[in-house]
């Protein structure tokens, strides 16, 4: 089952290709936007992570940051988001799936994360809910930003 709005987020530390990166020192930068995807390099993660590099400006000027999150270990990641060009966020790794799982979007088969967007308040509440997200699904994308409060 997995995190759903109105629940305090699990907190977590995670090593990232920008460091240890902790829940409440992401808060303490304003909502944060925690992206799970699948797996580095195949084509539907990167659409979704090159949405939000694009949208990147924009959830700035909302005060917000983003943490993508999968099972891969961080030289790859770093590989990943070189190819895609650079990324604005850290990419964190999670081999043993313990932050999949803590928001309930692991897939234990798989041994990865499902993809999966939580937008987190700065008071730790989980303001929206994604664990099934589509890349490419404009209402999954808006739904985001209308989370941080931009009006449709």
């Amino acid at each position: 089952m997995s995190v759903e709005a109105g629940e305090r987020a699990p907190a977590f530390a995670i090593e990232t290709t920008a460091g240890p990166q902790r829940l409440e020192e992401r808060l303490a930068r304003g909502p944060l936007v925690l992206v799970f995807y699948s797996e580095d390099a195949t084509p539907t993660c990167s659409a979704q992570l090159r949405s939000f590099r694009d949208e990147h400006a924009l959830l700035q000027e909302l005060d917000s940051n983003v943490l993508a999150v999968s099972a891969d270990e961080l030289e790859p990641h770093r590989a990943f988001a070189e190819r895609l060009g650079g990324l604005p966020f850290p990419l964190g790794s999670d081999p043993e799936l313990a932050l999949a799982r803590a928001y309930g979007v692991a897939d234990e088969e798989a041994r990865r994360a499902q993809r999966a967007v939580f937008v987190i308040g700065t008071d730790g509440r989980v303001v929206q809910a994604q664990p099934h997200y589509q890349p490419g699904a404009a209402d999954q994308f808006a739904a985001v930003f209308a989370a941080l409060g931009v009006e449709g």
